[in-house]
């Protein structure tokens, strides 16, 4: 599931393409992807628009319209991309926006769990209160890690996934948050020391920042918005690599299930 670096990736790709555009026709053949209206209505909340902005929340990309704006989750598998008009569709095409400048914004998704809606502002501003602290903004501090941290037996793997705790941060990058930090995930969230929660948030700092860099981590699904493979998988270091030898210590890493997930780390170094 593409997490905070390849949603800031794409929303920065787009950033320099969809503002000052107008939305033309809008193509649902998946309405699965729609939510909070039918598909003719959600078309017609979008065409005739202007484009004034895109940002990302979350894990979401938002594309503001004046008044309303367009919310795209990827879920696992949704890629976003642009493309000119007359280009070859992708083979999982689910949404197609025609634009004023001769290109489209297609939304293709193989397994269809990503979502696609249109919300006024104050339905935006329930649903941004609802989401949690991000992570590279200046409220992500070590005092508020650690104190919010302390009101919390979760695993501190496992906490800074919740959404409505820290937002953006999955699977691959908490494991490797951790790692940077030198603290062990299975460790309870109040167990943390304040240097610990100083260390922590360096690591997600940091490992956000680098795989933004290199434009994402792609195993299998994850596209940029011109349909480009990310670079960053291959300077991982502990995500999806049970058994080798750690890169500081050359002890073999581990591979454990937290919540339904694969968590990998250092029994030598993370503590």
């Amino acid at each position: 599931m593409p997490e905070l670096p390849e949603v800031e990736t794409i929303v920065r790709d787009l950033a320099g393409l969809l503002p000052g555009a107008r939305i033309g026709a809008v193509e649902v053949l998946r309405p699965d992807l729609i939510d909070g209206d039918e598909p003719d209505a959600f078309a017609a909340r979008l065409k005739g628009r202007t484009v004034r902005d895109v940002a990302r929340r979350a894990k979401n990309i938002v594309v503001g319209l004046g008044g309303e704006r367009l919310i795209v989750n990827l879920g696992m598998t949704g890629r976003l991309l642009m493309a000119k008009a007359g280009d070859e569709d992708p083979s999982h095409l689910g949404v197609r926006l025609s634009l004023s400048n001769k290109r489209e914004l297609r939304y293709h998704d193989v397994r269809r769990f990503g979502r696609l809606w249109v919300v006024g502002e104050e339905a935006w501003r329930s649903f941004d209160g609802g989401l949690g602290v991000e992570p590279l903004s200046d409220e992500f501090t070590p005092d508020w890690l650690h104190a919010s941290a302390g009101r919390s037996r979760v695993p501190i793997k496992t906490w800074l996934m919740d959404q409505g705790r820290v937002v953006g941060v999955g699977n691959i990058y908490a494991s490797e948050a951790l790692f940077r930090a030198g603290v062990d995930p299975r460790r309870p969230a109040n167990t943390l020391s304040a240097s610990e929660a100083t260390r922590v948030v360096q690591g997600v700092r940091q490992v956000l920042t680098d795989a933004i860099e290199f434009r994402g981590t792609t195993f299998l699904d994850y596209r940029d918005a011109s349909g480009e493979r990310g670079g960053f998988a291959e300077r991982l270091k502990v995500y999806d690599r049970g058994g080798e030898p750690c890169p500081v210590c050359g002890t073999p890493l581990e591979r454990l299930v937290q919540a339904g997930r694969s968590t990998f780390f250092c029994g030598s170094c993370q503590r």
